[in-house]
């Protein structure tokens, strides 16, 4: 249960006894902070052993990550933001991906999507700091780590001071770099910290970890222009990369089998973390820059539901109070908002959607998580103890303060303030679903106490964690003890009213030091005034229906004002509150009848308006104000896509007689620099001819020598891959892939004997599922090339390829759709042509559905328009939702909104059938073009099963408008092959 409070003062909590005391000496040793940290640049940022500072106040960095490049749409970030906000966060870190900003070498971008300002802004606007982390390398599950393709045919060990590395990557880190130092906060901006390097923390041996790769790093990033502190993240407390100003780690502890979301290990909950930052950086705050917040699924996996299951609401009430437990006063919580692989984003371990099970799904709706996690960031915000707290007791912590050997207490105390006390009680056998009983021994300031003090017992379920606190100043209250967690506090002027609402039972003992315990009973919400303190005493399904919500202020950072906190009861989202005279404004989203109840100071509440519309307010028994809403939730006719008419053409020109490869890449390196030795005539690594993504086909010219009878190849394409081979324009086979294999070699039977010295063509088209991650420093495994490894031909005598030709998306690294950017489109005929894209003329196209699809082995593409009009005011997020097909499993499919991939779907290896798609690739107001292509790699051919536009979340929402992103229509391509 929870319990909140109000002043004199209102406290919001779920707790079964609560004591206030006056303060009382604690019988501790005083321990004085040291002098402030800063890094000689700035002195806004600054920091000690304890916490991060901003202008000298301290502060408690709750943070989550978000990836603009995993959400294309710029004006949908200040609602991912407002969002995190409303959760009682006041931060987000976020990865810079270098591929898409420099997919050619000497060309960077940053405009259009890639445009960092936007994002800048919005969290601005927002009252949200940003931890930037522009790499170079970020791994984050992104093709090459983040890494550009052209790094894949640059020579030398990557991750390390090699000369040709740091040349690579001297031009984007100072671009990127001067980017973010124009929107540091010591220029206004939003920005307090700026990460080095990812996760460098294992080095491929014989090699160790590089210094000098340090300095030079750190370097660049100065020369940017970057004032602000620098900080790195060890993939675990391993003291790598110390020589940032403040260092700090990851930790994924459940880990990511999401196939069995409800099995924790009975160790799973990590108590030495501590330890390690002491023996690593004690001078420094404990600060964990990834803290596990889901888990990726990969291709044949479970998807993401039970991903948000296996790191849900009980995932966090254990694992992260275990993490308060051990005093981390700067929490980073990876994802937070996953969003979307679209195009080409993903590593080959990962399919489109990068929903990661986050408290904001990745069609931007709250999962109950995101409620449970909302509590303890407004706890922690209203507990400035916490920010100069120690454990006291790690190691020691089975059976202490309960006797209970079943349960584990962390003593965390504050000792600079010398006051306030918390103990962190979980199960000690994390995986146990064991309901455990216990009473708790807690030295205050009136002597130690057994609690509860009126009698009984406490009880814990399994896989759950409670924090009590003792001696905590709550405004002019010291609450002596809690059995309940605390939500929230705020000063107000006390209501009028004295009784008792709600249907909670009080028992209640006077203790020494003019102290009262109070000891309740309670379902739903009960609210009782003791004095000037209110206490609402909530179960955690009312405890999450309370938001903490601060009028901005003034000045340039009027929306990170923690002053004069507003509570309201009620809202399925409310993102902020303005005050203007005596009427109170709320801005929020409601999906049913909202029950509002409002506690703010009554001259600043006389009228409340909500999302423009004045409230009828009355009052509740216990004097605060209190309103209903009905959402406004108008119904939609969405598109029936399968009734529209589609155009189908064929995208598989390439196995036609006649057809000519002229103008195609000829493939005919005799050397690479790619760590991995091909063993072909000639190099037939599609890297090392500029194409880095999407489909990649192949065409091998030879004459028959009369006796072959086969064609062997081995092809690498990364997890999930699939190629499909023709000879001439009979198709010979497919190794059509699965969730194991990243290569793999097949022998294709000619359906029969060649003439001797007649010409003939081998097509071969496979798939690109992006390149590997590079988690090991100087490893270059990311390098691992894309394309055919070896090939031969079966027979007495076998013939020799006279030519080898490549193709990609057009224009390979000088990718020509500017405006989706360089992983958008691969190299299908269609995508070459800019089939997907809208104002293309279809009109001499054959009438087709992708539902009836293609009788045999090959490529279709189908195009479609549909128009939406969709009410203001509202926030309907939309998804292309697929079906699985076990008739003609063998197929691959693509699915473009407006010319923007969204949507991988491979039939037989799954998870993902619903593609969310959002508003603003999707035009809400307007024309819409859909394409689909259709890869099918068996002899039978391939059909979607189905295809549906569906609604997937209504919600009434005070959401800023949303502006469609460029929707570029298509025009003739130059040199379009």
């Amino acid at each position: 249960m929870k319990l909140l409070l109000s002043k004199a003062v209102t406290l919001l909590c779920a707790a079964s006894a609560l004591a206030k005391s006056r303060r009382g000496p604690r019988v501790q040793s005083v321990i004085l902070p040291r002098a402030t940290q800063n890094n000689g640049l700035q002195d806004i940022v600054t920091w000690d052993e304890y916490s991060l500072m901003i202008n000298g106040k301290r502060l408690m960095v709750f943070s989550g990550e978000v990836h603009p490049y995993r959400n294309p749409v710029q004006s949908l970030h200040l609602d991912i933001f407002q969002k995190i906000k409303a959760m009682g966060f006041n931060a987000v870190s976020f990865y810079v991906y270098w591929g898409i900003h420099e997919p050619k070498r000497g060309e960077i971008s940053f405009e259009g999507f890639r445009d960092l300002q936007p994002f800048f802004d919005a969290a601005k606007k927002a009252g949200i700091y940003l931890i930037a982390r522009p790499g170079p390398y970020i791994n984050a599950e992104t093709s090459g780590g983040g890494f550009p393709g052209w790094g894949t045919y640059t020579p030398g060990l990557w991750r390390t001071s090699n000369t040709t590395y740091m040349e690579a990557i001297e031009g984007y880190i100072k671009t990127v770099g001067a980017k973010i130092a124009e929107n540091e906060i010591t220029k206004g901006g939003p920005v307090i910290l700026v990460q080095a390097e990812n996760e460098y923390s294992g080095v491929q041996e014989p090699y160790t970890e590089d210094f000098e790769y340090h300095k030079q790093l750190l370097q660049l990033f100065r020369d940017s222009g970057l004032t602000v502190p620098t900080i790195t993240n060890d993939a675990w407390p391993g003291g790598h990369f110390t020589s940032v100003d403040i260092y700090g780690y990851d930790s994924y502890p459940n880990g990511f089998d999401c196939s069995n979301p409800y099995v924790w290990k009975s160790d799973a909950v990590p108590e030495w973390f501590w330890g390690a930052h002491q023996g690593i950086n004690p001078e420094d705050l404990h600060a964990v820059y990834e803290f596990q917040g889901g888990a990726f699924d990969g291709w044949g996996g479970s998807g993401y539901a039970p991903c948000a299951v296996l790191t849900g609401p009980e995932f966090e009430r254990v694992f992260y109070k275990n993490q308060y437990a051990m005093s981390t006063t700067l929490f980073n919580i990876y994802m937070i908002f996953g969003g979307t692989n679209w195009g080409g984003i993903a590593h080959p371990g990962g399919y489109t959607s990068y929903d990661y099970g986050s408290v904001i799904a990745e069609d931007r709706t709250l999962r109950e998580k995101y409620y449970e996690l909302k509590l303890q960031a407004n706890f922690l915000a209203v507990s400035p103890a916490y920010l100069t707290s120690r454990p006291q007791n790690i190691y020691d912590t089975q059976g202490s303060f309960t006797g209970n050997s079943a349960l584990k207490t962390t003593q965390v105390l504050d000792v600079v303030g010398n006051k306030t006390g918390f103990y962190v009680v979980r199960q000690t056998d994390a995986s146990t679903n064991a309901l455990q009983t216990y009473t708790l021994q807690l030295p205050t300031s009136i002597g130690t106490l057994s609690i509860p003090t009126i009698g009984g017992s406490l009880a814990l379920n399994g896989k759950d964690s409670k924090i009590h606190v003792v001696d905590y100043a709550a405004g002019s209250t010291t609450v002596l003890y809690t059995t309940a967690e605390i939500l929230t506090c705020l000063k107000i002027p006390p209501p009028v009213a004295k009784v008792l609402s709600g249907t909670g039972t009080i028992q209640q003992k006077s203790l020494a030091s003019n102290s009262l315990a109070l000891q309740y009973k309670t379902t739903g919400q009960t609210v009782v005034q003791v004095g000037s303190t209110v206490l609402y005493i909530l179960d955690r399904v009312n405890a999450y229906q309370f938001w903490v919500l601060h009028p901005p202020t003034s000045g340039p950072f009027a929306h990170y004002s923690t002053e004069n906190p507003i509570i309201v009861k009620g809202g399925y989202l409310l993102r902020s509150v303005s005050i203007r005279g005596s009427t109170l404004s709320i801005q929020g989203d409601l999906n049913n009848t909202a029950t509002f109840e409002i506690i703010a100071p009554a001259a600043s509440s006389k009228s409340v308006i909500f999302n423009g519309n004045a409230l009828a307010l009355s009052k509740t028994a216990h004097g605060t104000l209190a309103a209903k809403r009905a959402a406004k939730l108008p119904a939609i006719k969405l598109p029936n896509l399968s009734s529209l008419t589609w155009k189908y053409a064929d995208s598989l020109p390439e196995i036609r007689p006649g057809y000519s490869d002229a103008k195609w890449t000829a493939a005919d390196h005799n050397s690479t620099v790619n760590p991995t030795t091909p063993s072909t005539p000639v190099v037939l690594y599609a890297g090392d001819y500029g194409y880095h993504t999407g489909n990649i086909i192949w065409r091998a010219h030879f004459n028959a020598t009369g006796s072959e009878s086969a064609f062997t190849a081995n092809v690498r394409g990364g997890t999930a891959f699939g190629y499909s081979v023709w000879l001439d324009s009979t198709f010979i086979g497919s190794w059509a892939g699965d969730a194991v294999h990243s290569s793999y070699e097949s022998t294709f039977k000619f359906p029969l004997l060649l003439k001797e010295g007649s010409g003939h063509v081998l097509t071969i088209l496979q798939d690109h599922m992006g390149y590997e991650g590079d988690w090991w420093a100087a490893s270059d495994s990311f390098k691992e090339p894309r394309g055919i490894h070896s090939y031969s031909f079966v027979g007495d005598k076998v013939p020799t390829v006279n030519v080898w030709k490549v193709t990609g998306n057009l224009g390979g690294e000088s990718h020509v759709d500017r405006t989706r950017g360089p992983l958008n489109e691969g190299g299908l005929y269609g995508e070459r042509q800019g089939w997907h894209l809208p104002g293309f003329n279809d009109a001499r196209w054959a009438v087709g559905k992708p539902t009836t699809g293609i009788s045999s082995a090959g490529v279709g593409f189908y195009r479609t328009t549909f128009n939406l009009n969709m009410p203001k005011g509202v926030d309907y997020p939309l998804s292309l939702v697929v079906s699985n097909s076990t008739t003609n499993p063998l197929y691959r499919s693509q699915l473009y909104v407006n010319g923007y991939q969204f949507g991988k779907y491979v039939n037989h290896i799954g998870p993902q059938t619903v593609f969310p798609v959002p508003q603003g690739i999707l035009n809400y107001n307007g024309l819409n073009t859909l394409a689909v292509s259709i890869w099918a790699e068996g002899s039978t051919g391939a059909k979607l099963h189905s295809l549906a536009l569906q609604l997937t979340s209504k919600v009434e929402s005070s959401i800023s408008a949303i502006v469609n992103q460029p929707l570029t229509a298509w025009a003739p391509r130059p040199g379009a092959y």
